[in-house]
C-alpha cells in the first residue's frame, strides 16, 4: 500500500498574476465590437471580438430594472452599457467599433430609446469610439407586412 502524505508535505503553488485578454503595449489601442440591439421592448448590448467569434460581456436592459415596462428605457440601457464599461476596462479593451441594429425587417428600422444612451454610456466611460455602423436589416423586396390588406383595425 502507498504512503500516506502529510498534510506539511503538499507543495506549495507560487502567486501567479494571470491577466486576461490580449497582451499589449501601453498607449496601444485593443478594440472590439459592441453590437446594439435597441428594439422597442429591450436593449441588447453584446461585445465581441473584431471577428466577433468570442464574446466578451453581454448586458441586456432587463437585467438591470425589475419592471418590464422598462426595459428598453434609456436609463436601463445606460446602466448595462456602465457594467459593460467596467468589464471592458477589466479585460483590457479601450476602444470599441459600434455596431447599432433595431428590429428591422417588415418592422420598425429606427433603433428603440436605449440605443442612443448606450451609446454615450459607452463613450463617456473612457472607451474609445471607432466606427458606428447602422447594420438594421433592410429587405429590398419584403414578405408580406402584418396586419392584413386593411391594417390593424383599433
Amino acid at each position: 500500500m502507498a504512503s500516506k502524505r502529510k498534510a506539511d508535505d503538499a507543495p506549495v503553488a507560487a502567486a501567479v498574476e494571470v491577466k486576461a485578454g490580449p497582451k499589449v503595449h501601453d498607449g496601444e489601442l485593443v478594440f472590439a465590437v459592441a453590437h446594439i440591439f435597441a428594439s422597442f421592448n429591450d436593449t441588447f448590448i453584446h461585445v465581441t471580438d473584431i471577428s466577433g467569434r468570442e464574446t466578451f460581456v453581454r448586458r441586456t436592459g432587463g437585467m438591470e430594472v425589475k419592471a418590464d415596462r422598462d426595459e428598453s428605457s434609456p436609463y436601463a440601457a445606460m446602466i448595462a452599457a456602465q457594467k459593460v464599461a467596467t468589464r471592458l476596462a477589466e479585460l483590457g479593451i479601450t476602444a470599441i467599433h459600434i455596431k447599432v441594429r433595431a428590429t428591422g425587417g417588415t418592422r420598425s428600422k429606427t433603433p428603440g430609446p436605449g440605443a442612443q444612451s448606450a451609446m454615450r454610456a459607452l463613450s463617456r466611460s473612457g472607451i474609445k469610439i471607432g466606427r458606428i455602423e447602422d447594420c438594421t436589416p433592410i429587405p429590398t423586396d419584403a414578405t408580406r407586412k402584418k396586419g392584413g390588406r386593411r391594417g390593424r383595425r383599433l
